[in-house]
């Protein structure tokens, strides 16, 4: 079988995440696999397409310029034949729109994951429900959290279609990872708190920033880190001044090399408003990290407080402070937590076990479109 998924990226989060790990879980097994990732002429995020082709997976850019350019149809359609798909995995709305418009008529059966959606304004809200229509015309639909699956039956997607897969990760790149050089003021005396997030609303790395002051009126040498970029990075900066904690706090926008960067940390905080299962929060417990987290999402089927982490409302910066003081000031605790949380990503969210778990849906969603997508 061959899988050809698509993407038009924002940069390094979650979803790419998830296709890096199934494209080197089915190159691991009898079966192949290719990207195709959107250069936008307006924000060409091509992070994803380097680092697989850095890796050896076959990765294809395919140019796209406006929100429906009918040459960027034309390649899609080329690039699905070219490749030999058997099937073709789409990931966001705009890679669900042009796959749909692409490939109805020509018989390769359409996937989706849904990875969450993030109604912030009218337009993305605009987007999220054309997205919603299309996904009723797939072979398959993804759902990576119970929230996300129950959005997508009140869109109309119909329940026989819906297949609920939680994320996995790579456990490979995480064992023996060491720290990555702590820069600034810090000596490895300093206890690290970091959050690794897109900057953006949803995510609540403000709320994150002022638990941070809280903390530093408590433990006054700790030091936090937030590692990612969005398109918040500059009020999220102003929030730093305002809150008066800049030589505490380091931006240190992308990162490649995350395994390292996990192992500097001591904990780490996921503050989000919204979410479905945050891939970042996976490689956080895979590190042996002991997690504060809001109670969002698929987040408490993981992070379930007192046995593999911390659980805090979300939009409480006091209360995620707290959480987090009590895990610096119990390393014992941070040790039992973090170790907890490790063995349940080995048992429960392996990229293999998530890897099995798409087979299966591309070989139903096979068996469903012996025209094309339904």
């Amino acid at each position: 079988m061959k899988v050809l998924h698509l993407i038009s990226s924002g940069g390094m989060y979650g979803a790419e995440a998830v296709i890096l790990n199934l494209a080197r879980g089915l190159r691991d097994g009898p079966h192949e696999c290719a990207l195709g990732v959107f250069s936008n002429t307006s924000n060409p995020n091509v992070q994803l397409h380097e680092i697989a082709l850095r890796e050896g997976l076959e990765s294809h850019l395919i140019l796209c310029q406006g929100q429906m350019d009918r040459e960027a149809v034309a390649r899609i359609r080329e690039l699905a034949a070219r490749t030999g798909a058997d099937v073709v995995h789409a990931h966001g709305y705009k890679a669900d729109s042009y796959a749909y418009v692409a490939l109805r008529e020509r018989g390769v059966p359409l996937v989706s994951t849904c990875h969450t959606w993030y109604d912030t304004d009218l337009l993305v809200s605009l987007y999220g429900r054309i997205d919603r229509f299309v996904l009723r015309k797939f072979a398959r639909v993804v759902a990576v959290s119970d929230e996300v699956r129950q959005r997508l039956l009140k869109a109309g997607v119909r329940e026989e279609k819906i297949r609920l897969v939680r994320n996995g990760i790579d456990l490979r790149q995480f064992d023996g990872a060491g720290p990555a050089r702590r820069e600034g003021s810090a000596t490895y005396r300093t206890l690290v708190v970091g959050l690794v997030g897109r900057l953006a609303w949803e995510k609540g790395v403000d709320v994150f920033l002022h638990a941070a002051a809280h903390v530093l009126v408590e433990a006054p040498e700790t030091r936090f880190v937030v590692v990612g970029e969005g398109p918040d990075r500059e009020k999220l900066e102003q929030t730093i001044d305002a809150l008066n904690i800049r030589e505490s706090v380091e931006m240190l926008g992308h990162r490649e090399e995350m395994a390292s960067l996990y192992a500097t940390l001591d904990v780490m905080v996921s503050s989000s408003r919204q979410e479905g299962l945050p891939v970042a929060v996976l490689e956080g417990m895979a590190s042996g990290l002991a997690v504060v987290a809001t109670a969002v999402g698929d987040v408490p089927t993981v992070v379930v407080d007192g046995r593999t982490g911390v659980l805090v409302p979300a939009e409480d910066a006091e209360l995620l402070a707290a959480g987090i003081v009590d895990l610096l000031r119990d390393s014992e605790k941070r040790r039992r937590l973090g170790d907890a949380a490790r063995q349940l990503i080995e048992e429960e969210y392996s990229a293999a076990r998530m890897t099995a778990d798409y087979l299966r849906v591309y070989e139903e969603a096979i068996a469903a479109s012996p025209g094309g997508a339904k």
